[in-house]
C-alpha cells in the first residue's frame, strides 16, 4: 500500500503543510483586522449589536444541531454494532460536523468584528477599506480549507498507520479491543468518505437556518422600511435593520462557508475513493491516485495565500477596476495551482497526464459559471438592465422579467458542467476504462475547488462590505465614506452572486463524484456482509442477482454493478427514483420559501407595531427595539429549519429500503439534475432582481422613491428567498442526500428491498388465484 517514506508519501505532506499555512494565515489576518482602528464609539456600538445578535443566533443553532448530531451518532453506532457500518464511521461523522461548525463560528466572529473596522478603513482610503474587508473574508476562506484538509489528512494518516501496525493474523485491524475489520486502501477511503455526512448535515442546518433568518429580517426591513415608511436602507430608525445586518453574516458567511466546506471535503474524499477503485490492480498507482487530490488541494491552498497579497485597489477605482483587483488574486492563485497540478500529476501519475487536463476542465468550468453568473446578475450587463426597464410598468412585469432572466441563465452553467464533465471523463481515459473516467470527473471537482481559499475570501468579503456600508449609514459618516463603502458593497453584491454560482457548480460536480462513489461504498458494504456470513453475498436484483464471493466482488466493474442491480431507464425503480429526486428539489424549495414567508410575516408585524407604538422612532427621539427583531428571526429559523433538514436525511434511507440500489441511483440523479438547474435559476433570478433595484437607485428610471423603484423593491423582496435561502440550500440538499445514501448503504447491501418482497408475495398470491 506504499509508505510515507515513498515518493507519494513524501508529496502527501504538501496537503497538511498547505492546511497549516492556511490556518496560520487565517490567524495573521484576524490579528491584523483586530488591530485595525475600530472607529468611533457609535461605530463600535452598532457593530456590537450585530455581533451580539449573530453570536446569539449561532448559539441557538448549535444547540439544535447538537441534538440532531447526538441522535444521528447513536443511530450510526447501532448500525456499526449490527455490522452494517465500520465502527469508525460515527466518530468520523462527528469530526466532519465539528470542524464545519468551528469554521462557521470563527468566520462569524471575524466578520462581525470587521464591519466597523472596514467602515473606518474607508474613511482613510478605498484601498484600506478593501484590504480590511477582503483579508477578513480570507479568514473564513482559510479556516475552511485549513480545517477540511487537517481532518482529511489526519484520518488518512491514522487509518494507514493502523492498517500497517495493528493487524492480527487474520488481517483485521484491532484497536482497543475493537475489530475494525480489514483496512485495504479502498476501505480506508470509503470510511473517510463517511465523515462527509457530518459536514453535510451541519451545512444544511447552517444554510437553511441562516437563509430563513436573513431573509425574514431582510424582507421585513424592506417592506415596512422602504415601501411603507419611505426610509432608506440601513436607516437606524428601522427596528429590523440590525437583524438584517446579522442575517448577512448568518447566511453569507457561516452558511456559505459550511456549504463550500462540504463541497471541498466531499470532492477530495470522493475522488480518493474513486482512485482507489480505478487502480486496484496497481498498488503504486493506487496510493498515488488517493494522494493526488489531497496534494492538488494543498497546492491550491498555498497558491490562494499568495493570491491574497495580489489584491489591492487605487483610490477612486471604478466597479470594474475593483472587480479586476479581486480577479487578479483569483487568477494568480489559479495559474500557480495549474502549474503545481501539472508537476504533481507528472510525478505521481506517470502515463496518466490526461488527468491534468481533467483538473483544468474543472477549473475552467468554475470560471465559466462565475462569469455567466456575473453577466446575468450584474447591472453592468444587458439582462439586469433590461429587467430594470420592466420595473417601469409595475411589480407584475418585474416578477415575470426576473423569472425569465433566471430561466435563461440556466443554459450556460449546464453547458459548462456538461462540457467540463465529458472532457474530464475523456481526458482521464474514461472511454477505454470507465472507472478512470469517473476518477477524472472527481479530480475535475477538486480542480474547480482547489483555490477555494481565495474564492471563498471574495464571497465572505461581500457581507462584511455590506455591513460596513450599514455601519457608515447608521453612524452618519461623511458622504465620501458612504461613497467608498457603497463601492465596496456594490462589489460585494457581485462577488456574492458569482460566489453562489460557483457554489452551485461545484456542488453539481461534487455530487456527480459522490454518485459514483456510492457504488464503491456498496462494494465495501457487500464485502462486509460477506465476511460476517459464509464468505458470499447476494449481489443484484431480480433475474440478475448472483451469490458471489469476496474476491469476485472486489473485481466487479462499475458497469457490472449497474447490470446486476438493473440500473437502467427501463427499470421502474430507477424511474420512480428519478421522479422522487426531482420532486424533492421542488418540495424542499416550497418548504423553505413558506418558512421565509411565515417568519417575514412576523417581522413585518413587529416592525409595524414598533412604528405604531413608539411614535418617537421616526423623529429620532426613541430607540427601536433591535433585540426583539433579532429574537423573532432567531426563533423562526430554529423552528423552521428542522423539518426540511430531516426530510433530506430520511428520504434516501427510505428509498434505499424500498427500491434498492437502482432506486437510490435514480433518486440521486433526479435530485442532482433538477436541483442544479433550479438552484441556478433561483440564485440568478434573485441576483438580477436585487441589482435591477440598485440600478434604479443609481438614478435610472426615476431613481429612489419612484414607481419603478417600488416595483424593484417588490422584485428584490421576492428574490431574497430565491437567492439566499432556497437556491443555495439546494446545493447542500443534493450533496447531503448522496452522503446519507453512502452512509446507509450497509442496510441496502444486507437486506432485500421491500418492493421485491411485496412483489414476490403478490406474485405468489396471484398465482394461487389462477391455479
Amino acid at each position: 500500500m506504499g509508505s510515507f517514506g515513498s515518493l507519494p508519501g513524501v508529496l502527501f505532506w504538501i496537503a497538511p503543510a498547505g492546511a497549516l499555512l492556511a490556518l496560520a494565515m487565517a490567524y495573521v489576518f484576524f490579528q491584523l483586522m483586530i488591530r485595525s482602528n475600530p472607529g468611533s464609539a457609535r461605530m463600535i456600538e452598532i457593530a456590537g449589536h450585530v455581533k451580539e445578535g449573530a453570536m446569539a443566533y449561532l448559539y441557538q443553532q448549535y444547540k439544535v444541531v447538537g441534538a440532531v448530531f447526538v441522535v444521528l451518532f447513536v443511530l450510526l453506532g447501532l448500525m456499526a454494532l449490527a455490522g452494517l457500518q465500520s465502527p469508525l464511521v460515527p466518530v468520523a461523522f462527528l469530526t466532519g460536523g465539528f470542524f464545519s461548525g468551528l469554521c462557521g463560528f470563527l468566520g462569524m466572529k471575524t466578520a462581525t468584528s470587521a464591519s466597523n473596522r472596514t467602515a473606518q478603513g474607508a474613511k482613510e482610503s478605498l484601498d484600506r477599506g478593501l484590504k480590511v474587508a477582503f483579508r477578513s473574508g480570507a479568514v473564513m476562506g482559510f479556516v475552511v480549507v485549513g480545517f477540511a484538509l487537517v481532518d482529511i489528512c489526519a484520518w488518512f494518516w491514522i487509518l494507514r498507520y493502523l492498517a500497517v501496525h495493528n493487524v492480527n493474523a487474520a488481517g483485521d485491524v484491532i484497536v482497543f479491543g475493537i475489530n475494525l475489520g480489514h483496512l485495504s486502501l479502498e476501505e480506508i477511503t470509503v470510511i473517510m468518505l463517511n465523515f462527509g455526512m457530518g459536514a453535510s448535515t451541519q451545512a444544511l442546518f447552517a444554510r437553511v437556518g441562516g437563509g430563513i433568518f436573513t431573509k425574514a429580517a431582510d424582507v421585513g426591513a424592506d417592506l415596512v422600511g422602504k415601501v411603507e415608511a419611505g426610509i432608506p436602507e440601513d436607516d437606524p430608525r428601522n427596528p429590523a435593520t440590525i437583524a438584517d445586518n446579522v442575517g448577512d453574516n448568518v447566511g453569507d458567511v457561516a452558511g456559505m462557508g459550511a456549504d463550500l466546506y462540504e463541497s471541498y471535503a466531499g470532492s477530495v474524499l470522493a475522488t480518493a475513493a474513486l482512485g482507489a477503485a480505478a487502480f486496484r490492480g496497481n498498488p503504486n498507482l493506487q496510493i498515488a491516485s488517493v494522494i493526488t487530490p489531497m496534494v492538488v488541494a494543498g497546492i491550491g491552498t498555498i497558491s490562494s495565500v499568495i493570491g491574497c497579497f495580489l489584491v489591492r485597489a487605487k483610490e477612486g477605482a471604478s466597479q470594474k477596476q475593483l472587480m479586476a483587483a479581486l480577479f487578479r488574486g483569483i487568477n494568480g492563485a489559479s495559474i500557480l495551482t495549474i502549474i503545481g497540478a501539472a508537476v504533481t500529476v507528472k510525478i505521481l501519475m506517470p502515463g496518466h497526464f490526461g488527468l491534468w487536463f481533467s483538473i483544468l476542465s474543472g477549473l475552467c468550468a468554475g470560471i465559466w459559471i462565475a462569469k455567466a453568473t456575473e453577466y446575468y446578475t450584474s447591472d453592468d450587463y444587458r439582462p439586469t438592465q433590461w429587467l430594470a426597464t420592466q420595473c417601469k410598468t409595475g411589480p407584475a412585469t418585474t416578477i415575470i422579467g426576473g423569472m425569465a432572466v433566471g430561466m435563461e441563465s440556466v443554459m450556460q452553467p449546464v453547458i459548462a458542467i456538461g462540457l467540463g464533465t465529458i472532457l474530464a471523463f475523456a481526458f482521464a481515459g474514461g472511454f477505454s476504462e470507465f472507472s478512470m473516467g469517473l476518477y477524472g470527473v472527481g479530480i475535475a471537482a477538486v480542480g474547480m475547488l482547489s483555490t477555494l481559499g481565495i474564492t471563498l475570501a471574495t464571497d465572505a468579503y461581500g457581507p462584511i462590505a455590506d455591513n460596513a456600508g450599514g455601519n457608515a449609514q447608521m453612524t452618519e459618516q461623511e458622504p465620501i465614506v458612504r461613497e467608498r463603502t457603497d463601492a465596496l458593497d456594490s462589489l460585494g453584491n457581485t462577488t456574492a452572486a458569482t460566489g453562489k454560482g460557483f457554489a452551485i457548480g461545484s456542488a453539481a460536480l461534487t455530487a456527480l463524484a459522490l454518485l459514483a462513489a456510492y457504488i464503491e461504498e456498496i462494494r465495501v458494504a457487500l464485502i462486509r456482509v460477506a465476511r460476517a456470513g459464509d464468505g458470499t453475498v447476494l449481489v443484484g436484483y431480480g433475474d440478475h442477482a448472483r451469490q458471489i464471493g469476496i474476491e469476485a466482488i472486489r473485481h466487479l466493474s462499475l458497469p457490472q454493478f449497474m447490470e446486476f442491480y438493473q440500473v437502467h431507464l427501463m427499470n421502474p425503480n430507477v424511474l420512480i427514483g428519478l421522479f422522487l429526486g426531482s420532486m424533492m428539489a421542488f418540495y424542499f424549495c416550497a418548504l423553505t420559501m413558506k418558512a421565509v414567508g411565515r417568519a417575514a410575516g412576523q417581522m413585518v408585524e413587529e416592525v409595524r407595531n414598533q412604528f405604531r407604538e413608539k411614535k418617537g422612532i421616526m423623529e429620532g427621539r426613541e430607540k427601536p427595539d433591535y433585540a426583539r427583531c433579532v429574537s423573532i428571526s432567531t426563533q423562526a429559523a430554529q423552528k423552521e429549519m428542522v423539518f426540511p433538514s430531516l426530510l433530506a436525511i430520511i428520504c434516501p434511507i427510505i428509498v434505499g429500503i424500498l427500491f434498492d440500489v437502482s432506486g437510490v441511483v435514480g433518486l440521486l440523479s433526479g435530485a442532482l439534475s433538477a436541483g442544479f438547474v433550479l438552484a441556478v435559476m433561483m440564485a440568478n433570478s434573485g441576483g438580477s432582481w436585487d441589482n435591477a433595484k440598485k440600478f434604479i437607485e443609481k438614478g435610472n428610471y426615476g431613481g429612489k422613491g419612484s414607481e419603478a423603484h417600488k416595483a424593484g423593491v417588490v422584485g428584490d423582496t421576492v428574490g431574497d428567498p430565491f437567492k439566499d435561502t432556497s437556491g443555495p440550500s439546494l446545493n447542500i440538499l443534493i450533496k447531503l442526500m448522496s452522503m446519507v445514501s453512502i452512509v446507509s448503504c450497509g442496510i441496502v447491501a444486507k437486506y432485500p428491498p421491500i418492493v421485491k418482497i411485496l412483489g414476490d408475495n403478490l406474485d405468489r398470491i396471484l398465482r394461487s388465484f389462477g391455479s
